[in-house]
């Protein structure tokens, strides 16, 4: 993977590249408060023929870290990387917060697109878009409980023995909590290690999760698109879970040619649980999991 950087809009955004532009171009998208390099292993499986670019969103690994972070401005970065980097007959893959500006590119740039995998995106049920506008959760991102996450680490290998026991991370194989570890901390002068996605952050675009409702432009989406979804919270007994699916149920439904996968044997994070299921997915080639 060939690191570089391109200045979109206000910000300078980094991305990952490896194959020929004359192949199949796929663009990953990762989720918030992730990178890049945690589709390494989904590219592994992925095999040969195809042109890969992974980008950090702004706020995220090596992109720079500036606001504001509304799900738009995520979205309106994407669609221009699209342009910036002349990017054609796409496949636009999206993880979480990932999957909502892919559609969001899509939308802007609907020619360049071939078609979609969404991996559990947050896109809510309607109803949770209007509970957001009438009363959000918290009124900043220093209140949340994600900006007193630890941003500060010693080594990769610290981060990973911390993590690897954990749950959700548990549940990942260990290659990707690795590159997750490995490619999401920035070294620093002193010789400690950062997280390329700062907490405050984090809690920020948490913050604007449901500020952004596209769900009534998805009909106008023509390219065929999938939608991967993790376990149902009503699955878990107890307080929800946060590796539950985000995603409303009938989103599928309000693309023309959408088509609804349901795997309530993966969380929410299912390119680090099963890399080699979303690669087959990018291939198109329908396995039958979950």
């Amino acid at each position: 993977m060939e690191e570089r950087r391109i200045r979109v809009r206000d910000v300078e955004l980094c991305y990952f590249e490896t194959g020929d532009r004359a192949d199949q171009t796929v663009l990953l998208v990762h989720a918030t408060g992730f990178h890049a390099r945690c589709w390494d292993q989904t590219i592994a499986h992925l095999g040969g023929g195809y042109h890969v670019v992974a980008i950090d969103q702004r706020g995220h690994g090596r992109s720079s870290k500036a606001g504001p972070y509304g799900w738009d401005n995520f979205g309106a970065d994407l669609a221009d990387f699209v342009l910036a980097l002349d990017l054609d007959n796409i496949i636009g893959v999206g993880h979480s917060m990932g999957g909502h500006c892919v559609v969001q590119a899509a939308l802007a740039h609907p020619g360049r697109f071939q078609r979609l995998l969404l991996v559990d995106p947050v896109i809510v049920d309607p109803v949770a878009y209007e509970e957001h506008r009438r009363a959000p959760t918290y009124s900043s991102a220093e209140e949340h409980p994600v900006s007193r996450r630890r941003g500060v680490w010693a080594s990769a290998d610290e981060m990973l023995e911390r993590f690897e026991g954990r749950h959700p991370f548990s549940l990942w194989q260990r290659s990707v909590l690795r590159d997750y570890c490995e490619f999401g901390l920035i070294a620093e002068a002193d010789g400690t290690y950062t997280l390329g996605c700062p907490p405050v952050v984090e809690a920020s675009i948490y913050l604007g999760s449901a500020g952004t409702d596209i769900l009534r432009k998805i009909p106008s989406i023509e390219q065929p698109t999938t939608v991967l979804r993790a376990f149902s919270p009503d699955q878990k007994d107890g307080e929800m879970d946060f590796a539950a699916s985000p995603t409303f149920s009938g989103v599928a439904e309000l693309f023309p040619k959408g088509v609804d996968v349901y795997l309530p044997k993966l969380t929410h994070f299912i390119p680090m649980q099963d890399p080699a299921l979303v690669a087959s997915h990018i291939r198109g080639s329908d396995p039958s999991h979950g």
